[in-house]
């Protein structure tokens, strides 16, 4: 679990983060959406430690990062896995290699035990055939596979997706939706996902955070979203007129 208290963040004069205060639950899909601006790549920066927040506090299972010392913080860095909105891997090395460059710098396996580790990886996301192949050989949607593999390797606690469906066509994006959702309920992991994809929001948002103006307007699940009389959300949500129309029919249990 993850939680978040009263955190504050500004560059200069300009205040992005007012006071947040977030649960995120183990074993569940927390989703943070928001309009450009309002925050949530700030947010989820501060969370993982790549800004220094100005007030408030995070905690990792428990444990305040403030308090934390050297050793304790790389130990958290170790629990962390990340998908990045690129997929950020290797271009010169191939699948398989992608997937063991963090159990080559973080764990004490045998080269053997590490292939072995990255391999079944590769086969919960179903690339089992991949494992030769160099990123530019694969498509979008591999590619993304791959680096939720790589981000899984070290049996993360937690992991942190930022816009995993960006680029992707709707079908694909169901599947990576679907394994994330899949992976995060199967070994009870921390999942927090950076997201403008709306059809995530109504797939996997077992938690919903909506910050506005570097506030938290909203926050609640997936079918809370369906019933909620808090205007902005809504509007968010279902701004354009095919998702009003699913959200009427949702209503009505068409």
């Amino acid at each position: 679990m993850i939680q978040i208290e009263g955190l504050e963040k500004s560059f200069g004069e300009n205040y992005v983060l007012k006071g947040i205060d977030a649960v995120f639950e183990k074993g569940k899909t927390n989703l943070i959406i928001g309009r450009s601006g309002s925050g949530k790549t700030v947010f989820l920066k501060s969370v993982l430690g790549l800004y220094q927040s100005d007030h408030g506090e995070i905690l990792f299972s428990g444990k305040k990062i403030s308090e934390m010392d050297k050793k304790q913080r790389n130990k958290l860095r170790q629990e962390i896995g990340m998908v990045f909105q690129g997929g950020a891997l290797f271009d010169s090395s191939t699948v398989l290699e992608n997937v063991m460059f963090p159990l080559n710098i973080f764990s004490d396996m045998s080269a053997a035990e590490k292939k072995e580790r990255a391999e079944f990886c590769l086969e919960r996301v179903d690339l089992k055939t991949a494992h030769d192949r160099f990123p530019a050989q694969i498509s979008g949607g591999m590619q993304k596979r791959v680096a939720i593999a790589r981000a899984i390797s070290m049996n993360p606690k937690y992991l942190f997706c930022d816009e995993p469906n960006s680029g992707l066509d709707p079908e694909t994006s169901i599947v990576i939706d679907s394994l994330i959702r899949e992976i995060t309920h199967e070994f009870g992991i921390t999942t927090v996902v950076n997201t403008h994809d709306m059809n995530s929001v109504l797939e996997i948002g077992d938690k919903v955070l909506f910050l506005k103006d570097g506030v938290k307007a909203w926050e609640g699940s997936k079918d809370d979203i369906l019933n909620s009389d808090n205007q902005d959300i809504v509007d968010y949500v279902f701004r354009s007129s095919l998702f009003k129309k699913v959200k009427d029919a949702l209503r009505k249990g068409v």
